[in-house]
C-alpha cells in the first residue's frame, strides 16, 4: 500500500469512523485460512448471551490455531493504520483481541454499540482502539454482513433512535472492514442459508487492559516460537514507564531458554523522563 493509501483511509477514518480496504491482502491466502479453521469452527460451541448471541460461534488463541493468521494481526498497512489512530495517546500499541466469528442463519442483528465502551473512564479526547473485520466468507447484507454507522465516532448517540442509517460493509475475502473503538456497529442478522464466517483483530492503547488476555492464550512457552514484532504486540515487552514489568524488567525476557532466579529493577523510562531524573541526580537534590 502507498502512502496516498494510507492517507485516504486515515482521512475516511476520521471522517466516517471507518473504511474498508479491498485487497488488502491476497485473497488465496484468506481462503486457506478459512480451511485451516474450518475444524475450530465445526468444534466451538455456539455463543450464549444476547450480546454474543445464540446461533454465533467464537473462538480466540487464533495464533495458535493457523500460522496464517499472523499474516492478518501483521499487515503492514493495518499496523500503519492503527499506529496512526492510536500513537498519539499511547507509548506503543498492543494485540486487543484476534478472534474468529461465525454469524449462522437465524441469528438476529447484534445490539448496537462502540467497542470502547469495555473500559471505563472519559472517552473524547482519543481513541482508545482500532478494529479491523477480515471476511473469510463474503460478508453480504443478507448474512450477517457487519453494519457501521456512520458519525457515531464524533456524535455517540443517547438512545438507538439517535442512530443514522447503518452502511452494510458487504465485501469479499481480502477486503479490511476498519473501524474506530469509538464507532457504533454489530453484526447484521442472517436470513441467508450458509453461516458467514469472518475474523476480527483489534489493536488498542497499550496502556489498557486487552480484551482477551495475551498472557493466558500465549504463555511464554508457545510466544517464545513467535517474531519479536508479536510478542512486543502480545505485551511482552514494558509500555515506558516501567508499566507491565516483570521483577523490574522487560518481560521478554521470559522468552528466552532460561530465566534468572533473581532480577534487580532496571529503569524503562521515555528518553525526557531519563533527562530529567538524570538532571535531578547530578543536581545531588
Amino acid at each position: 500500500m502507498t502512502d496516498a493509501r494510507l492517507a485516504a483511509d486515515l482521512t475516511a477514518l476520521d471522517r466516517d469512523g471507518f473504511v474498508i480496504v479491498p485487497d488488502a491482502l491476497p485473497r488465496a491466502g484468506i481462503r486457506a485460512l478459512d480451511r485451516e479453521l474450518a475444524a475450530h469452527f465445526a468444534g466451538t460451541p455456539f455463543a450464549t448471551g444476547d450480546f454474543y448471541g445464540h446461533k454465533t460461534k467464537r473462538f480466540g488463541r487464533l495464533l495458535t490455531r493457523a500460522k496464517r493468521a499472523q499474516d492478518l494481526v501483521l499487515c503492514p498497512h493495518i499496523l500503519a493504520l492503527a499506529e496512526a489512530v492510536l500513537g498519539t495517546a499511547c507509548e506503543r500499541i498492543q494485540l486487543n483481541v484476534a478472534q474468529a466469528i461465525a454469524i449462522h442463519p437465524g441469528e438476529r442483528a447484534q445490539f448496537p454499540h462502540a467497542d470502547q465502551d469495555m473500559w471505563g473512564g472519559v472517552k473524547g479526547t482519543h481513541e482508545f482502539l482500532l478494529n479491523v473485520m477480515w471476511p473469510l466468507t463474503a460478508f453480504t447484507a443478507s448474512n450477517g454482513a457487519t453494519r457501521l454507522y456512520p458519525g457515531t465516532h464524533r456524535t455517540p448517540p443517547q438512545t438507538l433512535a439517535d442512530l443514522p442509517a447503518p452502511v452494510i460493509a458487504a465485501c469479499q475475502p481480502g477486503a479490511a472492514i476498519c473501524f474506530l473503538g469509538s464507532t457504533v456497529h454489530g453484526g447484521g442478522a442472517n436470513t441467508a442459508t450458509k453461516p458467514r464466517r469472518g475474523i476480527v483483530v483489534g489493536y488498542s492503547l497499550g496502556w489498557l487492559k486487552p480484551y482477551e488476555n495475551p498472557f493466558l492464550a500465549y504463555p511464554p512457552a508457545v510466544a517464545r516460537q513467535f517474531s519479536r514484532q508479536l510478542t512486543d504486540l502480545l505485551g511482552y515487552v514494558q509500555h515506558r514507564p516501567n508499566l507491565g514489568n516483570f521483577e523490574g524488567q522487560c518481560p521478554s525476557l521470559l522468552l528466552a531458554d532460561t530465566v534468572p532466579e533473581a532480577l534487580g529493577a532496571i529503569d524503562a523510562l521515555r528518553p525526557d523522563q531519563a533527562a530529567m531524573l538524570a538532571a535531578f541526580a547530578r543536581n545531588g537534590a
